[in-house]
């Protein structure tokens, strides 16, 4: 036989073969075709709107409806609540959902095959055009919730979200966040496979039920909406107390009053379908209630108002041990809680952090059978003491993965929400947290890296994302260090008698010009390494990798250069944080004007300032971090970017690490352990010990009073740390650190 017939055969039978191997769901000369049932939920409309956009933009061509289309979406009720499945079958796509929330995110997981980033809009990462889409003919993938509830609070948006919505999104004479504003979070929400939204609620936003169509727009989304953890029943207190019209916000004086307040309400959503109730009462904002004093007239109130809930709802609305509910016991009402207090066991119990990402309490053996389950408030951004951070968002991804793995761990897994000040600026940070919500086993604490790169990747191009993943590891381990916002060395909220407005003055920084110089060269290789990989950015992705890259690192080098540099450096990097920040509000056209501003609640550390450095070198003869271990018992893990080490050790209760170490001369030295500043979230201790060679353990303890002084500064600066004075003879020395409680997590060694 002819060899060039031989060939041709041979290419024509591997066409053949490759043709069968695939599905073309587009190809290129023709529009995507679609099937999907006559009736289906709001969500699913909208989402089906929005992967319509998303293929037009990928494509240049919107999807057509067709009888015979190549993607067929169909409800099954078999599958999980909001869960979905995508496989291909007979030479079609078909995307099932157990619910309409599961259809929705099933054709946005399709987006997501597309290259479409969830962040499209809120990110202008503009996704890139396909001549071509196609899925093996053994593609499957099914997927279902960890958490129930999975959403945000918006929260401290006086400096972000509310200014940009009402003066540039939708401008308006009402300072709030309006109802478009709300349909792009709630689209943003849908992406990320969130369902649940407390709005915004500050003094001066406008509460949400008084918005014109903001409701429907949830509705519309799937999105369940819930209030914070003082807003009782769907209320917004800040705004819609009116004190003039209904007296004091006094449980104790003022019931009936209150009742009517709250009655009014339940009317309004009695037919809605989707509602989550917050029971229980503090003061009009976030402050303890009024009209009583001690804490047993506080803890007789507090129990009398959720039983009275139980029977409003009922009254109202229906069944309660039907409805959603959730109680949190935050600040002085958790210990109120401890009491003894009786909440119903089919409400959830909603633990927080303490304000800076450490849990502080989780369920007990007994709490986790309860039938409401559980869940977790989680702080991604915070206005309050020790000192804020509402300019950037630069939690370490390890800290969000320990602590919510060790909540999903406690059986922690109804309802999670994160605080953010503005969705956009969180963007990593708040779709890692969501993505652990959607499926606690995405990633694993040695893996988290992998998370990371693959979220750059698919923002910036694999190239560009490749490059980028070092520069972002030591973002944010120099973040985890000292936040940008509290390189002033400052605290808020202190005796308005000897501080004005409560605020210190920046001052000394305790770093020795070796440290300060040291932090100040790493941020400018940092700054170096941008600008060379900028370059391999697509043009139209120039607005996402300022917003996302250039802006948060940049803007963090130059509050660093301002407080740490000498006074020309200083000046210089504050004119660079106005410039950046200007830059930052007019792209895209203005698109995002007013969204951020560089010195929120106006504090000192953000003034034309800089700090005095007060540190001295201590010379230190070993430095290791926790995870350079000789060995280790079971039960020990790794979590990568967490703590200064970047590879903190977490490790279970007796969990022990063995290090060798080397001493050239004998003398008396400090051995120092750092810690991440965890909390005994057990309602437990937070014990750990040293032990050198055979000599007697010395043990320690990190539980620290809430907001205690040291508590302060172990969150300012990311470690607890503890000194053991040795004598130690030249020579080898074995170092054994064991955790005599749970939630241990060892970040670094160092002898001096």
């Amino acid at each position: 036989m002819n060899i060039k017939r031989v060939l041709a055969i041979a290419v024509f039978q591997l066409t053949f073969l490759a043709s069968q191997a695939e599905v073309v769901w587009f190809d290129g000369l023709h529009p995507i075709t679609y099937q999907i049932p006559k009736k289906v939920e709001p969500v699913v409309k909208t989402a089906l709107d929005m992967w319509m956009g998303d293929m037009q933009q990928v494509t240049g061509m919107r999807p057509m409806a067709s009888a015979n289309g190549i993607i067929k979406v169909t409800p099954n009720p078999s599958l999980p609540h909001d869960g979905f499945r995508i496989q291909v079958n007979r030479g079609r796509i078909l995307i099932e959902g157990g619910n309409g929330r599961g259809m929705a995110y099933g054709l946005l997981e399709l987006s997501r095959l597309a290259g479409v980033s969830p962040w499209i809009w809120w990110g202008d990462v503009v996704p890139e055009k396909r001549s071509r889409l196609v899925l093996n003919d053994d593609f499957r993938t099914e997927q279902q919730p960890s958490v129930a509830y999975r959403g945000i609070f918006l929260n401290d948006e006086d400096w972000s979200l509310r200014p940009w919505s009402h003066k540039t999104f939708e401008p308006s004479g009402k300072s709030q966040i309006g109802p478009r504003t709300y349909r792009r979070i709630f689209e943003l929400m849908l992406r990320l496979r969130a369902n649940t939204i407390w709005p915004g609620m500050h003094p001066g936003t406008t509460a949400f039920f008084k918005i014109p169509g903001a409701k429907a727009m949830a509705d519309s989304c799937g999105i369940v909406i819930g209030t914070s953890h003082c807003e009782p029943l769907l209320r917004n207190n800040v705004d819609e107390w009116q004190v003039a019209e209904r007296g004091a916000f006094n449980y104790r004086t003022n019931r009936q009053q209150v009742h009517q307040y709250w009655i009014e309400r339940l009317q309004e959503v009695r037919k809605s379908k989707d509602n989550m109730f917050t029971i229980g009462m503090r003061g009009i904002h976030d402050s303890s209630m009024e009209g009583y004093q001690t804490e047993q007239e506080k803890f007789d109130a507090l129990q009398q108002v959720i039983d009275n809930q139980q029977a409003l709802l009922r009254q109202h609305v229906g069944d309660p041990a039907k409805q959603m509910q959730v109680f949190v016991p935050y600040k002085e009402v958790l210990q109120l809680y401890e009491k003894g207090l009786r909440v119903p066991d089919y409400v959830t119990l909603m633990w927080c952090d303490d304000n800076y990402g450490y849990m502080t309490r989780l369920s007990n053996a007994r709490e986790q059978q309860r039938p409401g389950g559980a869940g977790v408030y989680y702080h991604l951004s915070y206005w309050g003491r020790p000192h804020d951070y509402l300019w950037l968002t630069t939690t370490q991804p390890g800290l969000i993965y320990n602590e919510m793995r060790e909540a999903y761990q406690h059986n922690v897994r109804k309802l999670w929400i994160a605080n953010v000040h503005d969705p956009k600026v969180a963007a990593y940070d708040l779709e890692l947290f969501l993505d652990l919500a959607w499926n606690i086993n995405c990633v694993e604490g040695h893996t988290l890296t992998n998370h990371l790169a693959a979220w750059l990747c698919r923002q910036f191009g694999q190239e560009a994302g490749k490059r980028l993943l070092p520069v972002m590891h030591t973002f944010y381990r120099l973040c985890g260090e000292r936040r940008p916002e509290f390189m002033g060395y400052t605290q808020v909220e202190l005796d308005k008698q000897k501080y004005p407005r409560g605020l210190s003055p920046v001052g000394a920084a305790p770093l020795s010009p070796i440290e300060a110089a040291q932090r100040l060269s790493a941020f400018q290789h940092l700054m170096a390494e941008i600008t060379a990989i900028r370059p391999l950015v697509r043009c139209e992705l120039g607005d996402a990798f300022f917003a996302a890259i250039e802006y948060p690192v940049f803007a963090a080098a130059a509050m660093n250069t301002k407080m740490l540099g000498d006074s020309t450096e200083s000046h210089r990097a504050y004119e660079e944080i106005q410039a950046l920040t200007r830059h930052y509000n007019e792209m895209n056209g203005g698109k995002w004007r007013y969204l951020m501003d560089a010195a929120p609640r106006r504090l000192p550390v953000f003034e034309n300032v800089h700090a005095q450095l007060t540190g001295t070198d201590q010379p230190c003869i070993m430095k290791r971090d926790a995870a350079d271990y000789q060995s280790a018992t079971d039960g020990v893990r790794i979590i990568q970017m967490l703590g200064h080490s970047m590879h903190a050790v977490a490790m279970p209760r007796d969990g022990q690490l063995t290090y060798e170490i080397e001493i050239a001369a004998e003398d008396d030295y400090i051995l120092q352990t750092a810690l991440i500043p965890t909390q005994p979230n057990d309602d437990g201790d937070l014990r750990f010990s040293v032990t050198i060679d055979n000599e007697q353990p010395v043990v320690y303890s990190l539980k620290e009073p809430f907001r205690s002084e040291r508590w302060k500064q172990n969150v300012l600066s990311g470690q607890a740390v503890r000194n053991t004075k040795v004598h130690l003879h030249q020579g080898h020395h074995t170092m054994t650190l064991r955790a005599l409680d749970a939630h241990i997590v060892f970040d670094q060694l160092r002898i001096f």
